[in-house]
Protein backbone atom coordinates (compact mmCIF):
# COMPACT_ATOMS: atom_id res chain seq x y z
CA UNK A 1 0.00 0.00 0.00
CA UNK A 2 1.29 4.10 -1.21
CA UNK A 3 2.23 6.03 2.21
CA UNK A 4 1.49 9.55 2.52
CA UNK A 5 5.14 10.43 2.19
CA UNK A 6 5.10 8.20 -1.11
CA UNK A 7 1.86 10.42 -2.45
CA UNK A 8 3.33 13.87 -0.99
CA UNK A 9 6.36 12.88 -3.10
CA UNK A 10 4.42 12.27 -6.21
CA UNK A 11 2.64 15.97 -5.92
CA UNK A 12 5.81 17.40 -5.67
CA UNK A 13 7.42 15.61 -8.62
CA UNK A 14 4.78 17.13 -10.63
CA UNK A 15 4.34 13.85 -12.81
CA UNK A 16 0.76 12.83 -13.01
CA UNK A 17 0.96 10.11 -10.93
CA UNK A 18 -2.01 8.65 -8.92
CA UNK A 19 -2.56 5.57 -6.70
CA UNK A 20 -4.75 2.65 -6.62
CA UNK A 21 -7.25 2.84 -3.36
CA UNK A 22 -7.87 -0.82 -3.95
CA UNK A 23 -4.66 -3.05 -4.30
CA UNK A 24 -1.74 0.06 -3.38
CA UNK A 25 -0.03 0.30 -6.87
CA UNK A 26 1.28 3.34 -8.55
CA UNK A 27 -0.01 4.70 -11.49
CA UNK A 28 1.29 6.96 -14.40
CA UNK A 29 -0.39 9.41 -16.38
CA UNK A 30 -3.14 10.03 -14.07
CA UNK A 31 -4.33 14.01 -14.08
CA UNK A 32 -4.05 15.49 -10.59
CA UNK A 33 -7.66 15.66 -9.82
CA UNK A 34 -8.48 12.03 -11.39
CA UNK A 35 -11.01 9.64 -9.59
CA UNK A 36 -12.18 5.71 -10.41
CA UNK A 37 -9.74 5.37 -12.70
CA UNK A 38 -9.36 2.05 -14.01
CA UNK A 39 -6.33 0.12 -12.40
CA UNK A 40 -4.46 -1.94 -14.78
CA UNK A 41 -2.43 -3.97 -11.71
CA UNK A 42 -6.07 -5.06 -10.79
CA UNK A 43 -8.28 -3.84 -13.05
CA UNK A 44 -10.56 -1.73 -10.28
CA UNK A 45 -12.15 1.52 -11.01
CA UNK A 46 -9.92 2.92 -7.85
CA UNK A 47 -6.96 5.11 -9.28
CA UNK A 48 -6.98 8.59 -8.14
CA UNK A 49 -4.27 11.56 -8.81
CA UNK A 50 -1.87 11.70 -6.16
CA UNK A 51 -3.19 15.66 -5.59
CA UNK A 52 -6.86 14.46 -5.38
CA UNK A 53 -5.65 11.56 -2.75
CA UNK A 54 -4.14 14.61 -0.29
CA UNK A 55 -7.67 16.77 -0.70
CA UNK A 56 -9.57 13.35 0.30
CA UNK A 57 -6.93 13.35 3.23
CA UNK A 58 -7.96 11.53 6.38
CA UNK A 59 -11.05 8.98 4.80
CA UNK A 60 -7.97 7.66 2.46
CA UNK A 61 -4.77 8.07 5.12
CA UNK A 62 -6.52 7.06 8.38
CA UNK A 63 -6.70 3.04 7.49
CA UNK A 64 -2.74 3.56 6.45
CA UNK A 65 -2.21 4.89 9.43
CA UNK A 66 -3.62 2.69 11.94
CA UNK A 67 -1.94 -0.36 9.92
CA UNK A 68 1.54 1.16 10.48
CA UNK A 69 0.65 2.15 13.93
CA UNK A 70 -0.64 -2.00 14.76
CA UNK A 71 2.57 -2.87 12.65
CA UNK A 72 4.97 -1.05 15.27
CA UNK A 73 3.43 -2.37 18.10
CA UNK A 74 4.03 -5.94 17.21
Amino acid sequence: MYTLDEVVAAVEADDCIGFCTACGQQADGVEPDARGYECVACGECAVFGAEELLLMGGSVFSNIGRAALAEGNK
